[in-house]
């Protein structure tokens, strides 16, 4: 049983994550064993997502006046809860790819920048492209239209030189 001291630390504790935080994922763990939970625990740890098994009455008071107050109606059974404040599909991936895994996780509320989603939209999450791929692609649309201009702008100079030495060829052959 925990003391009030112990759920006072455990409230401002969720509620500091919860205020930086951009996706919260709550998901029923029933059945996993313990070495399931761990490993699990584990790969959220890699990842730089925060989980914690939180009694609701406590995560309830944790997310108020936070953007994931949304999330207190849909607090019922025993949830692990997860916060990230870095990337949303990372988290997501995590989560989902465990749960297909080990088809006694079920993720139960999804939250994101304050905006209550469905659970399947976890997975909608999972499959969007890492901050740094999506920087990529971004700099590939960017880049696309200047490499062009430079082609172009050299196309007219590079068939020059290619005519001409077509023509010093010919003169070569014909002498």
């Amino acid at each position: 049983m925990l003391t009030l001291e112990q759920k006072k630390d455990i409230v401002s504790e969720v509620a500091g994550v919860a205020a930086g935080a951009q996706l919260a994922i709550a998901a029923d763990y029933r059945g996993l064993k313990v070495a399931e939970m761990t490993a699990l625990r584990r790969e959220a740890r890699d990842a730089g997502v925060y989980m914690r098994v939180v009694k609701n009455t406590l995560m309830k008071r944790a997310v108020q006046g936070t953007p994931f107050e949304c999330m207190q109606d849909q607090l019922v059974d025993p949830l692990i809860f997860s916060f990230t404040n870095e990337d949303p599909a990372v988290m997501a991936r995590v989560l989902n790819d465990f749960a297909k895994q080990h088809n006694k996780l079920v993720i139960k509320v999804v939250a994101l920048n304050g905006k209550l989603l469905r659970p399947e939209d976890a997975e909608a999450i999972a499959k969007l492209p890492s901050r740094e791929e999506a920087l990529a692609r971004l700099m590939g649309v960017i880049k696309a239209p200047v490499e062009k201009l430079a082609r172009t702008l050299a196309a007219p100079t590079s068939k020059l030189v290619r005519t001409l030495a077509a023509v010093r060829e010919a003169k070569e052959r014909g002498q």
